[in-house]
């Protein structure tokens, strides 16, 4: 095996119609010419979205010991952890059992919340166990809303370049937080223990489901071929903006990524 060759677990649930989670994950991450191994937080018929006519769910909260141990017995383990949508803090509980699989980086993109709410399902206590989750972690992947409530700072519209670093910095560890807003510009900040940058990109008057899974997706597998965290971002950021400019109007349910992965 050849040393740019990665093993990736990647732990998210799959709807299986819409394009998010593991079915935007899988395909970024193999893409890049990672070896993508996942573990499903659950089921869905398709995406949670209400112009679907409702959907089904199957949790798999239950199968998760047995599957790490089968992992430990077989010698089974992995060059990067990169958890995306965690069902409950039960299944977070598990994963931070199951990390000594990880033999690389653990990158967490905290998925729970987006314009100033929890996704519904979830709790103070979700949050907290998500800290427990972020604590661990090398790399963290939230949007503005997340970063708030990991912190424990008050969400709101509008925001100085010198806020963001502040709540970027006081996560205390690499941070890509995106939906940064910048006047008529949306922004991505890059903050680690040697810089802070605020990449801003063009702001697209649309939104579609499982774009934050592609720009993670994206990010991590430039990140794991670079190890530059910044263009990393900027790659992420460029390759979700020409999906969505490129997703045709009738197509509600997802940005259409697929044309572009021989982009990457």
């Amino acid at each position: 095996m050849s040393y740019s060759y990665k093993r990736i677990l990647t732990v998210q649930d799959i709807s299986c119609v819409g394009q998010c989670s593991l079915t935007v994950a899988l395909p970024i991450l193999s893409a890049f010419g990672c070896e993508t191994c996942i573990l499903p937080t659950g089921i869905l018929s398709n995406h949670t979205a209400k112009d679907f006519h409702g959907f089904t769910f199957q949790d798999t909260t239950a199968y998760f010991p047995a599957i790490f141990d089968k992992w430990k017995e077989n010698d089974i383990t992995f060059d990067c952890v990169y958890t995306g949508y965690i069902g409950n803090k039960e299944q977070i509980s598990a994963i931070l059992e199951g990390l000594s699989l990880n033999r690389g980086k653990l990158i967490v993109d905290p998925a729970m919340a987006d314009n100033g709410r929890l996704y519904t399902g979830f709790d103070d206590d979700f949050v907290a166990e998500m800290k427990k989750l972020c604590d661990r972690a090398d790399i963290l992947l939230p949007n503005l809303t997340e970063a708030c409530l990991l912190t424990g700072t008050p969400y709101k519209e509008t925001w100085t370049p010198r806020e963001i670093r502040a709540l970027c910095s006081s996560l205390g560890r690499s941070v890509i937080l995106t939906g940064v807003p910048c006047g008529d510009k949306i922004g991505v900040a890059i903050c680690n223990d040697e810089d802070f940058t605020l990449y801003r990109h063009k702001r697209i008057p649309r939104s579609l489901h499982g774009t934050g899974d592609v720009f993670s997706s994206v990010f991590v597998g430039e990140y794991l071929r670079s190890g530059d965290d910044l263009a990393a971002a900027k790659k992420a950021a460029r390759f979700v903006v020409r999906c969505i400019e490129h997703t045709d109007a009738d197509h509600w349910y997802g940005a259409m990524f697929e044309p572009f992965l021989r982009t990457l």
